[in-house]
């Protein structure tokens, strides 16, 4: 039998955590989920945003525990409600952004530029600040 490598395997596992963050968003709130967030919106936006995070795994000088970090926060918009605007808008904008994130750690090739489109700063202000 054939061994499969670590990183294949990791790389797999990461990729169906990623393709789930978006449904249980989805049914956490559905499900009237009271928990908090591990971030606040205003955490998020300084670390990763205001601090340069951000800016530095676009620039491809972000470490596996940048992205991960990245991730970590963006999921955290997702569960995050809102200033303004629905709902639907929020996760959509806050899971497209989580997706990319996601893309950039397991080492996709269209990750970045991908990151780089859902992390317009104007797009979610526009609706939700």
């Amino acid at each position: 039998m054939r061994a499969v490598p670590r990183a294949k395997i990791f790389l797999v596992g990461t990729l169906c955590l990623t393709l789930s963050l978006g449904t249980l968003a989805t049914l956490a709130v559905a499900a009237g989920d009271d928990a908090e967030p591990k971030h606040t919106v205003k955490e998020v936006m300084k670390v990763a945003h205001k601090d340069g995070l951000l800016k530095k795994i676009l620039n491809g000088d972000g470490s596996a525990e940048d992205k991960q970090m990245l991730l970590d926060l963006y999921v955290s918009l997702i569960e995050n409600k809102p200033k303004k605007g629905s709902m639907e808008s929020w996760q959509t904008l806050a899971g497209g952004a989580a997706l990319a994130a996601a893309k950039v750690v397991v080492g996709r090739e269209d990750g970045i530029a991908q990151l780089k489109k859902a992390s317009n700063c104007k797009a979610c202000h526009d609706v939700h600040k």
